[in-house]
């Protein structure tokens, strides 16, 4: 029995997920993870951040410094247990031992405590652009000297909650997604994190550098709660706001990490906004959800990662289940794995509410 059937949702063997195929059970385990109410999120997190944090060899006094910054992102936190927040929610008893941890700030606070941070601790919802977010929030702390290093990403486990509410916007799709295909049917949900430890480069010296944040930029369109306008004001300023920032031109843009969900609208509009930037030139793209489903709050910070791994082993990633063209652009996403030379990867993350954000990674 998979951990969606456990979840008793009525989609879990109708759909396809991107599920971490470990049980929390054996990620406690594996994690060391015994404290009083741990989520699946919080463990999911903790398991990311780890690796960030020997990656970057952060010691336990910078770790507890306080200029050390921690910014994490989720749009579900721990409302993963539906259930057991129902029954909180109706029972006139003393709770569970899950009842603080419900809130979407509760990965990042547990984080904190588990590791002892003492510097600028914060948790962005901005929906599916909350971890691209989070790392231009860290990165602004960098820069008005409000922190020396600040851990930047996000996270979003499977539940119950989010499937059922993503199936009432009737966008859940009941085959593999097929983004920026003219027959997608709409979107896979999934689960993961991803955490980057963000220092400006003068703080660097003797450890291993794998990209530059060279640009970001947030836009909003205000279009509607969970759609973008069809001319795509969002992602189009969102996109040029990166660029300028960077200092680069637009024929500087070797790869686009597509935002690419597989629902009719975003995928026309993100086409629409390429077009409306790019005009006639527009640079290969594709989207890393083919691979992971849509990872909600944490996506910003995935394909962060995913577009970290295109700088550093000079290659771009096929835009999987791909077929047809959209009828009214034509553009196709990149349909194989390839090699090239990439210096600059611009990764975009479309939330509702027309919350878009755009990161360009740049090669050092």
């Amino acid at each position: 029995m998979s951990r969606l059937d456990m979840l008793n949702s009525n989609f879990a063997d109708k759909m396809p997920f991107g599920e971490v195929k470990i049980s929390t059970e054996a990620l406690k385990k594996k994690l060391h993870a015994n404290e009083h109410g741990v989520t699946r999120t919080n463990l999911l997190a903790l398991h990311a951040l780890k690796e960030a944090l020997q990656s970057g060899s952060l010691s336990n006094e910078e770790l507890e410094s306080s200029d050390t910054a921690l910014i994490g992102a989720s749009t579900v936190g721990g409302m993963c247990l539906a259930d057991e927040m129902y029954k909180d929610a109706n029972l006139n008893l003393g709770g569970s031992e899950y009842l603080s941890s419900y809130d979407f700030a509760a990965p990042t606070l547990y984080l904190q405590k588990r590791f002892k941070i003492n510097g600028v601790v914060n948790t962005i919802n901005t929906a599916c652009s909350s971890s691209a977010n989070a790392i231009m929030y860290g990165a602004r702390l960098l820069n008005q000297g409000l922190a020396k290093r600040a851990i930047v990403g996000g996270v979003d486990s499977l539940s119950k909650f989010t499937i059922n509410g993503f199936n009432s916007l009737q966008i859940l799709s009941n085959q593999i997604c097929k983004p920026f295909d003219e027959n997608r049917k709409g979107l896979n949900l999934g689960e993961g994190a991803a955490f980057l430890i963000l220092e400006k480069e003068e703080d660097c010296v003797g450890k291993k550098i794998y990209a530059e944040l060279s640009g970001y930029c947030n836009s909003n369109d205000a279009f509607h709660p969970s759609s973008l306008s069809e001319q795509g004001d969002g992602p189009y300023f969102s996109m040029l706001g990166a660029i300028q920032s960077s200092g680069i031109t637009l024929k500087d843009i070797d790869f686009i990490n597509a935002h690419g969900t597989g629902t009719e609208n975003n995928d026309t509009v993100e086409i629409a906004a390429m077009l409306r930037l790019f005009v006639n030139d527009v640079p290969d793209f594709a989207s890393t959800k083919s691979n992971t489903g849509h990872t909600l709050g944490a996506a910003g910070a995935i394909e962060a990662v995913y577009s970290i791994l295109n700088l550093n082993h000079q290659e771009v990633y096929a835009g999987l289940n791909f077929n047809t063209p959209i009828v009214s652009n034509g553009l196709s996403p990149v349909k194989a794995y390839e090699q090239k030379e990439i210096r600059h990867v611009l990764s975009n993350s479309f939330g509702f509410g027309g919350n878009c954000s755009s990161l360009i990674f740049s090669r050092v």
